[in-house]
């Protein structure tokens, strides 16, 4: 079995929305919350603040830990051809703006960054990520 770790975050600004990264592969598009693998020896926090600066132009500050989120994905799912299942850790904080504008990734596996107000995530084509990471932060209601 195949794994990869991974860390992301839960931003929000004043204004009450939510910052997500658009991903992109093949074509297959959806949001997701910024964030992504770590690279050997990287600590989560230092691969969040890395990968948020990479996805959005952004530096931040990482705050608590809001949960790891553990998924199988078996071998026929993979996006990737592979024989093996992939088991996904999925680390995810919150984090603050502290400095950078908003710009976008050239060359990775998200094309652009956007700021949306929380009542419109429901509509957008997202991820599941991006509910799990919601409902560890208490800006989702829990499903029964």
């Amino acid at each position: 079995m195949d794994m990869r770790v991974a860390a992301y975050a839960v931003v929000t600004d004043d204004d009450g929305r939510l910052l997500l990264a658009r991903w992109i592969d093949g074509r297959r598009v959806a949001w997701t919350m910024p964030g992504g693998g770590l690279e050997p020896g990287e600590s989560p926090e230092d691969a969040v603040r890395r990968e948020l600066r990479e996805e959005t132009g952004y530096t931040v500050k990482v705050g608590e830990l809001l949960g790891i989120h553990s998924r199988v994905i078996p071998a026929t799912r993979r996006v990737e051809k592979s024989s093996e299942p992939l088991h996904t850790l999925r680390i995810v904080y919150r984090a603050e703006v502290t400095g950078g504008k908003l710009q976008f990734e050239t060359d990775g596996s998200t094309d652009r960054a956007e700021w949306f107000p929380l009542k419109s995530v429901a509509a957008l084509q997202r991820v599941k990520l991006v509910d799990i990471s919601l409902r560890m932060a208490g800006l989702l209601a829990s499903r029964p």
